[in-house]
């Protein structure tokens, strides 16, 4: 059988890679390949930071509103094309089109549009010196930035780095995963029909390789990227020795949702299933360590086991599913890993457990929802990213001891709270070290709200207006309109 083949996009228009290198690119649901990949060389990365250089210099020229016309422009071709593009982000991640139908594509062009808006915004400001003397600044692009996309929100992710960036003046030069790679080039045949210039956002595909070439890249001034903790660290690293680039990073987490003893427990409950199992738990802010208080715990439990035994799994593009598999056999392979772990470690199964790999389920990549409780802080199921479908339920007795067990982690990307006791709420979520905090819900990310993680959860903010300084580069101009005066 004869597959698709997909190249590069390059100064606006699909190109042949020259690495003379394709990889699968493969559905989980059935081990069907979708399509071969073009693997791009080091000469291909050289063109397209050489595109957005060119590039970067139109774009930046326009008028923020005339940038902001172009990516409105985008904006209503995503969604005019929502459905379709969706389709083909279920085929390759095995997210169940009720999802990617939703949100994937909804949330992407939300984005787009709001920094659509936001271009014409970009401003400096006036600083008076003396009666003859002002400074002024001006907020300018930074340049080509190289974005490096993770593989289980691919066009989202694609958006959310493109419109800010896009927005200040910028070019883009985006790796997708190489797991995920398919609707990026949707994305970047929208722009160019918008009228974005050529070369303004180029796709590369390609493994670690490729990465690497961007965050060596001398004509890159900044890069973004998001995944896992230990390759956020070389990424920042290689960013910095090979030119100083700003880095803006969203990596891992290992997130405490907090259940209290007056919370409402049916909208506690929901929200921790939608905080371990939307999208099959593969979200990097999932709430994955429920804290529950002892008195309720078991009632809590009762919830849970409940709403597990009503997830419906099955084909990802029946719109009645609303599970999927994994991303891939190889991530499957870790995440049952875990779940192996968990029983081992000698935590108590409460829903799940089996792997899943044999009878109708045995084509694709998944493992069942699982549930451990009766867990302990140390615990590796409960101290690692399993970024699978996987909750531990932990008891706790007090607020000190919670807070001080929910911030024993080295993440620190989002956190949440449960409770009908307004002071309660505000005084926790205010010690919680976590970038991304919710109150009574859990997992929302509005363009308008900056999201991004403390500690090692990551660098710096996507989304919401101050994201736009990750994105331009103050000058600081003085005019002088009196005498001046020398010293010799």
């Amino acid at each position: 059988m004869t597959h698709a083949i997909e190249s590069l996009y390059i100064d606006g228009r699909r190109v042949d890679a020259t690495s003379g290198e394709s990889f699968p690119v493969v559905n989980p649901y059935d081990g069907s390949t979708l399509a071969e990949v073009q693997q791009a060389s080091e000469a291909d990365v050289d063109a397209a930071v050489a595109a957005a250089r060119r590039g970067q210099r139109v774009w930046a020229a326009m008028t923020g509103m005339e940038r902001g016309r172009v990516l409105q422009r985008a904006v209503a071709l995503l969604r005019e094309r929502n459905d379709e593009i969706a389709d083909l982000e279920s085929r390759n991640t095995g997210k169940p089109v009720s999802e990617t139908r939703e949100v994937d594509i909804v949330t992407g062009a939300d984005v787009l549009e709001y920094y659509a808006g936001l271009a014409p915004a970009i401003e400096g400001s006036q600083i008076p010196l003396r009666d003859t003397s002002f400074v002024y600044t001006r907020r300018e692009p930074l340049g080509v930035i190289g974005s490096i996309g993770a593989w289980n929100y691919p066009i989202q992710i694609a958006c959310w780095k493109s419109a800010p960036a896009l927005a200040a003046g910028n070019a883009v030069v985006f790796k997708p995963s190489e797991v995920t790679p398919l609707t990026a080039m949707a994305l970047a045949e929208i722009f160019t029909e918008a009228g974005l210039p050529d070369g303004v956002f180029n796709v590369v595909h390609g493994d670690a390789r490729v990465g690497q070439l961007i965050t060596g890249h001398g004509d890159i001034d900044k890069v973004s990227f998001t995944g896992e903790v230990g390759t956020g660290k070389k990424v920042m690293s290689a960013s910095a020795a090979s030119s100083l680039k700003d880095v803006t990073m969203e990596l891992g987490g290992k997130s405490p949702l907090i259940v209290f003893d007056d919370a409402d427990l049916d909208r506690a409950a929901d929200a921790a299933m939608m905080a371990n199992f939307y999208s099959s738990g593969q979200i990097c802010t999932n709430g994955t360590r429920v804290f529950v208080a002892s008195a309720v715990k078991e009632a809590f439990e009762a919830k849970i086991a409940e709403r597990v035994a009503r997830i419906k799994a099955g084909d990802p593009m029946d719109p009645t599913v609303n599970f999927g598999p994994l991303v891939s056999f190889e991530h499957q392979e870790k995440v049952l890993s875990y779940i192996a772990l968990g029983k081992q470690e000698g935590a108590r199964v409460l829903a799940g457990g089996e792997a899943w790999d044999q009878g109708e389920w045995a084509n694709g990549a998944w493992a069942a929802p699982t549930v451990f409780t009766d867990c302990s802080d140390e615990m590796r199921i409960v101290r690692e990213e399993i970024f699978g479908p996987v909750m531990s339920i932990l008891a706790f007795d007090d607020e000190e001891e919670v807070i001080r067990r929910a911030n024993d982690t080295a993440y620190g990307l989002a956190a949440g709270v449960f409770t009908e006791g307004l002071n309660r709420a505000h005084r926790v979520i205010h010690r919680l070290e976590a970038g991304i905090c919710w109150v009574n819900t859990w997992g929302e990310s509005p363009a308008e709200m900056p999201v991004g993680g403390y500690k090692q959860s990551g660098v710096g903010r996507e989304n919401g207006v101050e994201t736009l300084a990750h994105y331009t580069q103050t000058k600081s101009v003085q005019v002088e309109m009196g005498a001046f005066e020398s010293v010799f």
